[in-house]
């Protein structure tokens, strides 16, 4: 994942500090690929010893580290294909700069929620689900439509999927869950309240917590065993959850996908699936 991303997504949390270092990369990348850590240190007002321990509070051995980091996500950043506008949509907009608006935070979206999850997370996720008893999704709002999707594949799949739109439904589900059953929590925010209690209850049953929300610090990332994370542009002012929901969908997509892979006779299960679905269709 871009280190830009991590700072951006991390800057909230951050102290006052470490925060001025943050906003000097973030807003000028560039810039701070030609400075020393003495220089840097000198332009947000800081110490030259505070530059060198935000670089290890990434994770990094020191600020040479950190400047190659930010030097190969400024390398690899996607830019949007010519016509193609990632920003909000303007009323003004015609019909053509609205699609290209569209699809480019949608395919952005995706590229970066790819970006932040890595192979080996992904891939303990979905063995947890393959091995579970019981797979309970819980999620509110987009996130409950996007958590009854994964439902209707995982039905596909001959598992046993528990979802309902009632809060106190899922939060009873959750209590009776126990150290053989898996909870997927989505939530973008990672802070709704519903979401927290369900899980926070899944948690005390023994049940494992795969959480699935934005990049920010967040109390349900902190309540999780597994933590996989979609990236989305929702900070602007919106008339609905559109980016999440999309990153949520094609790391749910994805998932089902490692599953079929995993399972034996998951094969079996979609064919019969499909077959009986066939006597409903218009001759």
């Amino acid at each position: 994942m871009s280190v830009l991303k991590v700072l951006s997504a991390q800057l909230d949390s951050m102290t006052q500090a470490d925060r001025q270092i943050a906003r000097f990369i973030i807003d000028h990348p560039e810039k701070m690929l030609t400075l020393s850590s003495a220089a840097l240190a000198e332009v947000t007002g800081r110490s030259q010893s505070s530059v060198v321990k935000f670089s290890q509070k990434l994770g990094y051995g020191g600020y040479q580290q950190l400047k190659l980091a930010v030097n190969k996500a400024k390398a690899m950043e996607w830019h949007t294909p010519g016509g193609v506008i990632h920003g909000t949509i303007d009323a003004a907009d015609s019909y053509v700069t609205i699609l290209q608006k569209l699809i480019g935070s949608k395919l952005l979206s995706m590229r970066e929620t790819l970006a932040a999850n890595n192979e080996q997370t992904i891939d303990l996720a979905s063995e947890a689900l393959v091995s579970a008893r019981k797979i309970q999704l819980a999620g509110v709002g987009a996130s409950s439509l996007v958590a009854k999707d994964f439902s209707f594949k995982l039905l596909k799949l001959g598992r046993v999927a528990l979802i309902d739109t009632d809060s106190h439904i899922q939060i009873s589900n959750a209590s009776a869950l126990n150290d053989a059953d898996v909870l997927l929590a989505l939530s973008y925010s990672g802070r709704s309240v519903e979401t927290l209690r369900i899980a926070e209850t899944a948690k005390q049953r023994g049940a494992t917590v795969i959480s699935m929300t934005g990049l920010q610090p967040n109390p349900l990332l902190d309540l999780a065993d597994i933590h996989l994370f979609t990236v989305a542009d929702e900070e602007r002012v919106r008339s609905s959850a559109i980016t999440s929901r999309d990153a949520q969908l094609m790391l749910m997509d994805m998932l089902f996908i490692l599953m079929v892979r995993q399972q034996a006779d998951a094969h079996d299960f979609i064919h019969n699936s499909e077959t009986a679905v066939t006597v409903l269709k218009v001759r």
